[in-house]
């Protein structure tokens, strides 16, 4: 059975070539080529315009527009230098219409290069063969301009269909328009694949450092997602790890209950023999599921966790590394539920790092507040002394710190001092329930 093939697949390779540069000459030359698309301000705040006054820098935005008027006006004043003061309705046409379609360029850039090519050969031919074929002076100067602007405003493959075409007139005219004159299409043609070139590169540069600089912004976005998780799964096992140790207290205390009491009814022991069931049901889904932010290397600690009991440890251990720590404690120490205990323990220990990082040599306070309503913690350094540098961490720590007093439904707060030192204040509130528990 013969098989028949579509038009598409018959085709020679060099005719979907060709097909397909014609469709890009399409997309980039003549769809939406009477589009509206006004030149938009420059960016202000980057660059040198950024150390001008805020007064000037509002109106620096406009600086292109007013360096496309300029050249405009220039390109006018050249058409009109030529009639020596003597012009006709001609003269100034050929003076006026070169400078329109300069001006056309900030708010149709495309149809400003069609109009160029077009208007090209008229003012040439009004403004006589002596001033240049087929380019005049100023048109040759417009067509020049046009082309800068267009090609800063579009894609590099516009730029690069711009000149063909452009060369395309050029031979155009010089073979059936202009025989036997001297053509100046060889010079035009040169300085303006110089001036695309120069555009082409400035603006591959450009979107290379937009793309450079949203990859940065995403990469940083990214780390930043991927350290608040870091630290949230920390946390959970952590948190983990205390509430399976209460859980696992509950259920060994009710299956022992029973024991205790002599001749115990049996609804007592049906009672505590559903509260030891449904602990270690709870138990088991809390492993089941919390279980999956451990780490295949990650190891339950054999110590329990650490609570503020364990703060004058840890305040000796940094010490014995250098740093001056000053311990204050304040208001009615009572025991607290052990969540809020270790967060804070941790928020402490976090904190003293960084000082030991960032501010080698600076002494340091550490203020506990045992308030009515939870818990109050404060740690404040001076700035850094001494010969030792400082080196900066993988800057978790605040991220760490932020989430264990979120996760507490407390408020933290961590920024400069006046004296180039830094605190951090953080409040956990506690309620009287839980702090009986």
């Amino acid at each position: 059975m013969t098989q028949t093939q579509s038009p598409e697949t018959s085709r020679s390779p060099e005719f979907r070539l060709v097909q397909a540069a014609l469709g890009g000459l399409r997309q980039e030359l003549f769809h939406d080529a009477f589009a509206y698309r006004p030149l938009p301000r420059m960016d202000v705040n980057s660059g040198p315009t950024r150390f001008l006054p805020e007064r000037i820098r509002a109106y620096a935005g406009l600086l292109p527009h007013a360096v496309v008027a300029f050249t405009a006006m220039i390109i006018f004043l050249i058409g009109m230098e030529r009639h020596h003061g003597a012009i006709g309705p001609f003269g100034l046409l050929t003076a006026l219409a070169p400078a329109a379609i300069v001006l056309l360029t900030l708010v149709r850039p495309v149809l400003a290069f069609w109009a160029s090519l077009g208007a090209a050969p008229f003012v040439g031919y009004l403004a006589g063969y002596e001033a240049g074929w087929p380019w005049a002076a100023n048109s040759l100067a417009a067509h020049l301009t046009v082309l800068v602007v267009v090609a800063a405003r579009t894609r590099p493959r516009t730029a690069a269909w711009m000149w063909l075409v452009t060369a395309g007139y050029c031979f155009f005219a010089e073979v059936f328009l202009g025989v036997g004159v001297t053509s100046d299409s060889i010079p035009l043609l040169f300085v303006a694949a110089l001036a695309l070139l120069t555009v082409t590169v400035f603006q591959v540069r450009r979107q290379a450092t937009r793309e450079v600089t949203a990859q940065q912004t995403v990469t940083a976005q990214e780390r930043s997602r991927r350290t608040l998780l870091e630290e949230r799964t920390t946390i959970a096992r952590e948190l983990h790890d205390v509430v399976a140790h209460h859980m696992s207290v509950v259920a060994i205390q009710a299956e022992a209950a029973p024991y205790r009491v002599e001749n115990p009814p049996p609804e007592l022991e049906q009672a505590f023999l559903t509260i030891r069931e449904n602990a270690v049901a709870a138990l088991t889904e809390l492993r089941r599921i919390l279980g999956v932010v451990r780490a295949e290397d990650y190891e339950a600690p054999d110590a329990p966790q650490p609570t503020l009991a364990d703060l004058d440890a840890l305040v000796r251990n940094v010490q014995e590394a250098g740093l001056v720590v000053e311990k204050t404690v304040t208001g009615a120490v009572r025991e607290l539920p052990q969540g809020v205990e270790l967060s804070a323990y941790r928020i402490v220990q976090e904190a003293l790092s960084n000082v030991l990082r960032h501010a080698p040599g600076a002494a340091a306070k550490v203020e506990v507040s045992y308030v009515l309503g939870g818990l109050g913690l404060r740690i404040a350094n001076g700035p850094a002394r001494g010969l030792v540098k400082p080196s900066p961490g993988a800057g978790h720590g605040i991220t760490g710190m932020r989430e264990r007093v979120t996760m507490l439904g407390g408020e933290m707060t961590a920024e400069a001092t006046d004296d180039g030192g830094y605190e951090v204040t953080a409040f956990v509130p506690v309620s009287r329930e839980e702090a009986a528990q």
